[in-house]
C-alpha cells in the first residue's frame, strides 16, 4: 500500500518527519524493552489466522501481483474463486485507469452477502501490489487480502440484518509517485459510483484493512476515519482485551477509505503503519511471510467481526 503517512495537503501527511521521529523513538524504546517481554506477549493464533495465513501464502507463491501482469490476473481468478465457494455473489467492476503509464485496465472485485436492498456494511482491502521488482507484498497487501477472504465463510454463516459488500479494490498504489491523481485508483472509482447510483447513501459503515498482519502488531488511530465508527473499534478491541495492539496515538493516513469519506460515508481504516525498526519492511522486498504472524491476523479478525456484528445489531 502506497497511502500511508506521505506529505499531502492541510493537516494530513503521509511520511512526515514528525511522524517518522515519534516512530524511531517508539521503536528504540520498544528495543530496550527487550524481545523477551515482546515475545512473552506476541499475538497468539487461531483459527481465523490460520485461515487468513493460508490466503496469504497462496497469494505470496504467485510472486509480485502489480496491475497488468499475468500474476495479478491469476490473483483475481483466486480471489474470486474464494468468494464464490463461500457462497458469496460477485460483481467485477472493471474500468480504464489514465496513469503515468498510460490507460490501464484494472478491475474492483465486490463479494456480497447477506440481505440486499437495505442498508450495507463494507469491508474492504486492495489487492494488487507495487510495482517493484520482487515485491511480494505479504504484508502489503497479502495479511488484509488474505483475512477479508478468511472472514468471508465466517459472515456467510451468520444471519444479518444488512448487506455485507466484501471490496477488493485495485490500483491503489501510486505507479510513481503518492499524489491525488496517482493512486486510489481503484477506490476513487468505486466511490464515485456508488455515489452516482446511489449505493453510498446506504452504506452504514465501511471498516478498511490494510497492513494488519505483522508479527508486532499495533494500531495507530487514523485521524481521517469518522470518530463515531474508529472509536466504536477500539472499544470493541478493549472488550476483547486487545488494547495493547490498538493504541490511542493517532495518525493521518491516506488510504482508500478517503474518497468514501468525502462522499459522506462513514469509514475507518485500521493500519499499522509501523512495519519493522523505522517501517523498514515497507515497500522493499523485505515484505515477505516471515514477518507476519497469524496471531496478528487472529486479533483483527476477532475485533472485525465483533464489531460487523455490533453494526449489524444498530441497524
Amino acid at each position: 500500500m502506497s497511502r500511508r503517512p506521505k506529505p499531502s495537503r492541510g493537516n494530513s501527511l503521509r511520511k512526515s518527519k514528525s511522524l517518522w521521529a515519534a516512530l524511531l523513538v517508539a521503536a528504540a524504546i520498544s528495543a530496550l524493552l527487550g524481545w523477551g517481554e515482546w515475545a512473552a506477549t506476541r499475538p497468539q493464533g487461531g483459527p481465523i489466522g490460520a485461515a487468513a495465513m493460508e490466503h496469504v501464502n497462496a497469494l505470496v507463491a504467485m510472486g509480485p501481483r502489480p496491475v497488468g501482469s499475468e500474476a495479478h490476473r491469476t490473483m483475481q481468478r483466486y480471489v474470486i474463486e474464494q468468494l464464490e465457494a463461500a457462497g458469496a455473489g460477485v460483481e467485477q467492476d472493471s474500468f480504464t485507469a489514465s496513469t503515468p503509464h498510460g490507460e490501464m485496465a484494472m478491475n474492483n472485485i465486490v463479494g456480497s452477502l447477506g440481505k440486499t436492498g437495505g442498508r450495507i456494511i463494507v469491508l474492504a482491502t486492495h489487492y494488487e501490489t507495487k510495482q517493484m521488482d520482487g515485491f511480494v507484498g505479504a504484508n502489503d497487501p497479502g495479511s488484509s487480502t488474505g483475512l477479508v477472504l478468511a472472514l468471508t465463510p465466517l459472515l456467510a454463516e451468520r444471519t444479518l440484518d444488512h448487506e455485507i459488500r466484501l471490496v477488493f479494490f485495485d490500483g491503489e498504489e501510486a505507479f510513481v509517485e503518492w499524489s491525488e491523481r496517482d493512486s486510489l485508483y481503484g477506490s476513487r472509482h468505486l466511490a464515485a459510483k456508488w455515489k452516482a447510483d446511489g449505493t453510498a447513501s446506504r452504506i452504514g459503515a465501511f471498516i478498511l484493512l490494510d497492513m494488519i498482519g505483522d508479527a508486532d502488531l499495533d494500531l495507530l488511530k487514523d485521524s481521517n476515519s469518522t470518530p463515531w465508527l474508529r472509536d466504536q473499534v477500539w472499544k470493541v478491541a478493549a472488550r476483547l482485551g486487545y488494547s495493547r495492539h490498538f493504541l490511542n496515538r493517532e495518525i493521518a493516513i491516506e488510504d482508500d477509505h478517503l474518497p468514501f469519506v468525502r462522499s459522506g460515508v462513514p469509514a475507518v481504516d485500521l493500519i499499522d503503519f509501523n512495519y519493522g525498526l523505522g517501517n523498514r519492511y515497507w515497500h522493499t522486498t523485505e515484505d515477505t511471510l516471515d514477518k507476519l504472524s497469524p496471531g496478528s491476523l487472529q486479533i483483527v479478525g476477532e475485533v472485525v467481526l465483533e464489531t460487523i456484528a455490533e453494526l449489524d445489531r444498530q441497524r
